[in-house]
């Protein structure tokens, strides 16, 4: 079965609000290494405002520190970054797409929806974070039904089942990410929600932000909905993790 190491690779504090992490999947498999999501990369963090606009730093308050990269927490486990073959993206935004650089020859898989707003030129994206010249592998739609929602297999070759799961609207092609561990599934959701309390309530304050930052809300609260859905009814089956809840990740702060 192919471990799931849960890393920090990135922290933001947007001006008033609290500290947000970038909470990326490493899996571990004989076959070699892939990424859930690639976070805030080294070469973010040596040059922050070349790589990204600064009214995006500002706002979403991004910290730059080469210790949250994964290139860096891979290290810390003891392995090497250049086995990461493959990086399997929620969504590009660049707090999600910064660490691409750091991995030049790793496969990017994402939804074909995901990849045709980056190359439509769609304002959210930042173009530095792709000029190594990313190696796309999108996906399009699939027939694999997973607990009632479209999956798209991702063929890595690893001992578990990846899978991209549409859950669209913060993004064009906003995808959860699904990883079998035995009996059980690891859901990445990625930003379908930011904070855990998201999925029991409509009026938690961070409810706007999400609003405001979606690039087609009546989608993302149906992509809500779902996970909401899938929290209630197959818990027993499915663990959740969102991209931003310090909560969520085990073993924070560190």
């Amino acid at each position: 079965m192919t471990t799931v190491h849960h890393i920090n690779c990135g922290t933001l504090q947007a001006p008033g609000g609290p500290v947000a992490v970038c909470h990326c999947l490493l899996l571990e498999d004989p076959a070699g290494l892939a990424l859930v999501d690639a976070g805030i990369g080294l070469v973010d963090c040596r040059d922050p405002v070349g790589r990204i606009d600064q009214r995006i730093i500002d706002i979403g308050g991004f910290r730059f520190d080469e210790a949250d990269t994964a290139a860096r927490r891979i290290e810390a486990l003891g392995l090497r970054p250049a086995d990461v073959r493959d990086i399997v993206l929620t969504h590009a935004d660049p707090d999600h797409a910064g660490g691409l650089a750091d991995f030049p020859h790793a496969r990017v898989h994402l939804a074909a929806e995901e990849l045709a707003a980056v190359e439509a030129g769609d304002f959210r994206y930042q173009p530095p974070q792709f000029a190594h010249g990313s190696r796309w592998v999108p996906h399009g739609p699939g027939t694999r039904d997973w607990f009632g929602l479209p999956a798209r297999p991702v063929p890595l070759g690893f001992t578990s089942e990846v899978l991209l799961v549409p859950l669209f609207g913060h993004t064009r092609g906003h995808c959860g990410v699904a990883v079998r561990q035995g009996d059980r599934w690891v859901l990445h959701v990625g930003d379908a929600y930011y904070l855990r309390a998201e999925l029991s309530t409509d009026d938690h304050p961070v409810s706007a932000l999400a609003a405001a930052r979606a690039a087609d809300d009546p989608a993302r609260r149906a992509s809500l909905e779902q996970v909401r859905r899938l929290h209630r009814d197959h818990a027993d089956r499915i663990d959740l993790l969102g991209y931003h809840d310090s909560g969520e990740l085990p073993g924070w702060p560190g």
